[in-house]
């Protein structure tokens, strides 16, 4: 398995604590019957729950990129060190990313969310130009 397959699998395995933190908290939030029930009636989120559940949302978006990059990079023979790098960098910022969107950390967010996409446009460009060459 190269580097950049095994921190998509920790990326995923991010995903399902991310849902679980969304699913404790807004059990906390709109109470076990609401959230077990049909929801015939939409009652929305606020604060934290609703930060965690855009802040998912976004990591589903992010994997929609990383994880193409990812197979590009693996298929192509592609991986070493920067990518494995880029693809670390790629898992510290979507870890960083949930606690900066919770906690409402502006501009940090956005920071964080740059760093976890531009990593992923280098793994992709790298694996071009390595390719190519």
């Amino acid at each position: 398995m190269t580097p950049e397959l095994f921190v998509l699998a920790l990326a995923l395995l991010l995903q399902v604590v991310q849902y679980m933190l969304l699913s404790v908290t807004a059990n906390l939030q709109l109470g076990p019957r609401y959230t077990t029930s049909p929801r015939d009636e939409h009652k929305p989120l606020s604060g934290i729950p609703a930060r965690l559940n855009r802040a998912l949302q976004n990591h589903f978006e992010a994997l929609a990129l990383f994880t193409p990059a990812v197979l590009v990079v693996t298929l192509a023979g592609q991986s070493g060190g920067f990518t494995a790098a880029c693809a670390w960098a790629y898992l510290a910022a979507r870890i960083l990313y949930i606690p900066a969107y919770a906690f409402g950390w502006v501009p940090g967010r956005s920071i964080i969310w740059g760093v976890g996409f531009f990593a992923t446009i280098a793994m992709l460009v790298s694996a071009l130009i390595a390719a190519a060459g």
